[in-house]
């Protein structure tokens, strides 16, 4: 029973491998082959998470890059199928802006971007990502960008206002 509770629990989760990459060091027998994978995961309904991994084996960075994936989630407030308003994401030289989009705009977005905005459930949204070209940067710039969306009801509350009153 306790198993079961488990599997439903990791399909929750869609995981999406964003770079997996091959790094050899040359030894006295010859050349040892390292893998690091970059992972995102969400639940496609606002919680989405990225993970870094390092392991001898494929499948052991990506199991590593997953568990990483995890502990970093974090909640994104929503507007209907898009995000509530611009923002700009930075990490080093990287950025990223995203904007909200109309429905049935979809997600024109980069690769690290388009698999993050996938795995969170963000079906309309307009994003370019701008300075650096390093997929781990660009992918913290996102995640930067996302966490730092305000919610409607916390910027009414703290206004003294309704959200109807807000959005108008």
């Amino acid at each position: 029973m306790r198993r079961d509770s488990k599997r439903n629990v990791e399909k929750e989760f869609t995981e999406k491998l964003i770079r997996l990459n091959r790094v050899s060091k040359v030894v006295k027998g010859g050349r040892r082959f390292s893998f690091s994978a970059l992972m995102v995961i969400g639940d496609g309904k606002g919680r989405v998470g990225y993970g870094f991994g390092k392991a001898n084996d494929v499948t052991e960075a990506i199991r590593k890059s997953v568990a990483d994936a995890k502990k970093n989630l974090i909640t994104i407030p929503l507007k209907g199928d898009t995000i509530p308003h611009q923002i700009l994401g930075e990490f080093k030289s990287a950025s990223v802006l995203l904007k909200p989009a109309t429905p049935g705009t979809g997600i024109i977005a980069g690769g690290p971007v388009r698999a993050v905005m996938e795995c969170a459930g963000i079906k309309d949204v307009l994003a370019k990502s701008l300075g650096s070209k390093n997929t781990m940067n660009i992918e913290k710039a996102v995640f930067d960008g996302l966490s730092n969306l305000l919610n409607a009801k916390e910027v009414a509350d703290a206004r003294g206002k309704s959200i109807n009153e807000l959005w108008g």
